[in-house]
């Protein structure tokens, strides 16, 4: 059977068009008649990538669903067949479990927490330029990953906010968190400075801060870590576009725990603080523009990170979603 027919296009209620006839996210099902499996999905991605990309550049996201993806296994199978390089989790917040080859776990803060609109590391120098998430269990209700276009955000942004955004252009911001020594499960933001930088030697955790460009404040039982000044609009110079690149809202609405206040974690570059008002806002965008699809077992959803913010609705369990992160 030749691979070329294993996809078909598909389309759900939740898409939402983005320009020149274009859906998103793209979805693609198995063709009619077919019951794909796994080698004959991995050899399909494999001959067919300039396609799946070209449909990634377009919409920016793509969700293949009703294929035999049931475990953690096949998903890295599926991770692997895009022949894309992994990228080490240096330097992010959440806290994140190996499960097999280049899985993790994704977010796994509690239930009850949304995690908000964020591009994967963006408060780093070093991020993926793809995310893979997988759904291993469906959530029991809720439990959605919201996806928004980055440069929608942008552009609303500048329309209705154009001091503030020429502020950002300028002067860029700065994050600060205070991590523990160990993960901290209770919290979005629990990774300890041990896992963050993938040691438990301070003198080389320094040396991969630096190496991010960030700088380190020991105290006795954690340490304050500031990144910045550092862009939060960028140039997607394959799409030729500005983007809302940043974790603005992630940072300012939800890193908050026993050690980390919100609203001191993100600044402008040159110091000052956000317009509260603006920023939630800004929220109220990211909302009205996301595109939120109910998770099913076996979905693959990958997402250009230049291209697409995402996030997480809170949920009943049970629910297990995976990810990997690619250079």
């Amino acid at each position: 059977m030749a691979e070329t027919t294993l996809f078909a296009e598909a389309r759900l209620p939740h898409q939402r068009p983005c320009g020149g006839g274009v859906l998103f996210p793209s979805v693609l099902a198995p063709s009619a008649g077919i019951r794909p499996s796994l080698p004959l999905l991995t050899r399909a991605i494999e001959t067919q990538k300039p396609y799946l990309e070209s449909l990634i550049h377009e919409a920016g996201a793509l969700l293949l669903r009703g294929f035999p993806v049931s475990s953690a296994s096949d998903f890295n199978d599926v991770v692997g067949a895009f022949g894309y390089e992994e990228l080490p989790y240096v330097g992010g917040a959440a806290p994140r479990t190996n499960v097999v080859g280049r899985v993790f776990t994704a977010n796994e803060s509690p239930p009850d927490q949304k995690i908000p609109f964020h591009h994967e590391m963006a408060q780093v120098p070093e991020f993926p330029s793809k995310l893979f998430f997988f759904c291993e269990v469906e959530p029991g209700s809720g439990g959605e990953t919201p996806i928004v276009l980055s440069h929608v955000v942008y552009e609303r942004m500048r329309e209705k906010y154009p001091d503030f955004v020429q502020q950002l252009e300028e002067h860029g911001l700065i994050y600060t968190r205070v991590l523990g020594e160990e993960d901290d499960p209770s919290s979005p933001i629990g990774r300890g400075w041990k896992s963050t930088f993938l040691t438990d030697d301070k003198s080389l955790a320094e040396k991969r801060a630096a190496r991010l460009g960030m700088k380190l404040e020991w105290t006795e039982d954690s340490v304050k870590t500031i990144m910045g000044p550092i862009p939060a609009i960028k140039l997607d110079e394959s799409r030729n576009r500005k983007i809302w690149f940043n974790s603005m809202v992630a940072a300012y609405t939800g890193w908050k725990d026993a050690r980390n206040d919100p609203v001191k974690a993100v600044t402008f570059g040159d110091g000052n603080p956000l317009p509260r008002d603006v920023v939630l806002d800004c929220l109220n965008i990211l909302e009205e523009e996301c595109v939120a699809i109910p998770w099913k077992k076996g979905d693959v959803l990958l997402l250009d990170n230049w291209a697409v913010l995402h996030s997480r609705r809170s949920f009943d369990p049970p629910r297990r979603v995976l990810a990997s992160l690619c250079k």
